[in-house]
């Protein structure tokens, strides 16, 4: 028998206010992002860990908890179930013994937003959605075009001129319309915001739309899948419009009230460029909600985002588990790649090595302790970001000696 899916309807996190789960919703009528909530009682009822070990290794195994009525609706390319590696040698030198990496790199589309594509355009196309817009740093973009393509769903995509060449490729080669702008992800918003309003498309913004964080939750149900349904102690995300440690969140607390985990909760830690970071500021000055950055800046591309609509979220899953932020320089986020590369031979894009140069602050500051077991997230694979490496290999002639004898 199919899974059924125990989704309910949709609740603003500010206000309470909900809404009927079969129309087309964006955000809440006092401009809070929708959440998806679920029947738990009936889900627990229904679903054993037992039964789920079973089934296909994809994120779609957690049927139960997304928001897909009707597995026609599935649009699909195998994403999900991502390895969980041990960095032994990089956890030794820093007195660590239990060191890990979830590697989204593998991902289709290469980046962990397979995952939010997948479900969000899944359930455009179960909601009738013919049309989407979307403004993107470039890899959301390449994956909510590529998915819209499969799903028969027209997409238009605006991103900043300066995002990576590859991800302009994706969009292109998927035959979403491509716009590029002078300015950042704020700026190409803002094209998008009018569009939206002027044509009736869908806005399938970071948030502005309930699916995409139900994708980006089945990474929090897996990691717990993963260790054997026993948390790890501290879990690190490369923060920009925060849709990732939102989601995890989000996946954690409904596990609790599924009997799955017990109280215990990882420390979320909120990772972000110094050049872009104004959810570690807000975390610094214990606000809720943080402030426009001005004129930011980062190598890592996909964590360039000015002001989260969602950071309000972000801050809560950092406080309620006692977790923290951190803020980690563009020199430190290249070094810590190339460290992964040549001594765990993991290629991470900048975004997932920041978290890297993270744990070594929170490390040296004893913040993180040497038995903790600590899980960084890497988002994407390096090889989508050929400039963030500089090649000087020498040029021989064929008959050329490379070693003496």
């Amino acid at each position: 028998m199919t899974p059924k899916s125990f989704f309910s309807h949709l609740e603003c996190p500010k206000c309470g206010q909900t809404y009927d789960p079969d129309q087309p919703h964006q955000l809440c009528r006092c401009g809070s992002p929708l959440l998806a909530r679920y029947d738990l009682v009936k889900a627990a009822a229904a679903l054993s860990r037992h039964e789920l070990a079973r089934r296909e290794p994809t994120l779609w195994r957690y049927r139960e908890l997304l928001p897909v009525r009707d597995e026609a609706n599935i649009v699909t390319l195998g994403e999900g179930m991502t390895p969980i590696l041990p960095l032994a040698t990089l956890g030794e030198r820093l007195g660590l013994r239990q060191l890990f990496v979830k590697d989204e790199g593998i991902l289709p589309t290469g980046t962990f937003k397979a995952r939010g594509a997948a479900v969000g355009v899944s359930r455009a196309k179960e909601l009738g959605i013919d049309v989407l817009a979307m403004p993107t740093n470039g890899n959301a973009g390449g994956a909510w075009a590529l998915y819209a393509a499969r799903a028969g769903i027209e997409a238009y995509i605006v991103m900043p001129e300066g995002a990576p060449d590859i991800t302009k490729v994706e969009v292109a080669a998927a035959g979403a319309h491509l716009h590029l702008v002078r300015g950042l992800i704020s700026d190409a918003g803002k094209i998008v915001g009018r569009a939206v309003a002027r044509h009736k498309w869908y806005d399938a913004s970071t948030l502005k739309e309930p699916y995409r964080i139900e994708g980006k939750k089945t990474m929090g149900l897996e990691i717990a899948e993963q260790f054997g349904w026993e948390v790890p102690d501290v879990i690190l995300y490369p923060t920009g419009g925060g849709v990732g440690i939102i989601g995890i969140y989000k996946a954690l607390r409904e596990l609790q009230e599924l009997g799955w985990i017990g109280e215990k909760l990882p420390r979320l830690v909120a990772v972000q460029a110094s050049g872009c970071a104004p959810i570690v500021k807000a975390w610094e000055e214990k606000k809720k909600e943080s402030a426009f950055w001005e004129q930011s800046s980062t190598v890592a591309f996909g964590i360039n985002v000015p002001k989260a609509l969602g950071d309000f979220l972000v801050l809560e899953a950092v406080y309620e588990t006692g977790g923290c932020t951190v803020a980690v320089d563009d020199e430190e986020i290249l070094h810590a790649q190339r460290q992964l590369a040549a001594v765990e031979g993991v290629y991470l894009c900048p975004e997932g090595a920041a978290t890297f140069a993270a744990v070594k602050k929170l490390s040296a500051q004893k913040w993180i302790h040497p038995d903790d077991k600590v899980l960084l997230l890497n988002t994407g694979a390096g090889l989508k970001y050929p400039d963030s490496f500089r090649i000087d290999a020498p040029v021989l002639d064929p008959d050329e000696e490379i070693w003496p004898s």
